[in-house]
């Protein structure tokens, strides 16, 4: 049986005030007034973020280097793959060359990357970049004065288990391998 009603996408929202709540370190939350297409208006509040990158690591083609890092946000330490915030002027190739050296202490000859996404739209701009590194050799860590990283080779097998046993919880770092599995599955 066919819909009589068909969905239309939202085109737009009308801004109708804007303001600065907060602007932080890494961040700055924005609240907005808005009109919605249908008349009806509605508060938004955004984060506004530079970008981000991420790092798929492979030792080999079956072993990725992952790190293990508190966050206080979710109050415990998790498994991830290697990220970080982009710095102004620098482009994402750069930035995961260098996140990947600070968080890992390695260098990658191929730095690649996989695919562009939306982290959290429902309430940020934040568009992150995921990248696979290829070609790793060994260099100096350097570490943020505010990060205690923990870094493991992980195969990739066993990675995908740590996600079905709920081990590894890390959106980015889930999106990323899936990715990588849709490319060899192709």
């Amino acid at each position: 049986m066919r819909s009589r009603t068909k969905s239309r996408p939202v085109e737009f929202e009308e801004v109708l005030t804007s303001r600065i709540l907060y602007d932080g370190r890494a961040v700055r939350l924005r609240l907005e007034r808005v009109r919605l297409p249908t008349g009806r208006e509605t508060s938004r509040e955004i984060i506004e973020h530079p970008g981000s990158v991420a790092i798929l690591p492979l030792l080999a083609e079956n072993l990725v280097l992952m790190i293990r890092q508190y966050r206080h946000a979710v109050g415990r330490t998790i498994w991830e793959i290697p990220a970080g915030t982009m710095e102004k002027r620098e482009t994402p190739a750069a930035c995961a060359r260098r996140e990947l050296e600070e968080e890992t202490g390695y260098s990658a000859k191929s730095m690649k990357l996989l695919f562009e996404c939306y982290p959290t739209p429902g309430y940020s701009q934040e568009l992150m970049r995921m990248f696979v590194a290829r070609g790793l050799n060994p260099t100096e860590r350097r570490l943020d004065e505010d990060e205690i990283i923990s870094v493991e080779p992980v195969e990739i097998e066993r990675a995908f288990r740590m996600i079905g046993s709920k081990e590894i919880r890390d959106a980015k770092t889930i999106a990323a391998l899936s990715y990588l599995r849709s490319l060899a599955s192709r």
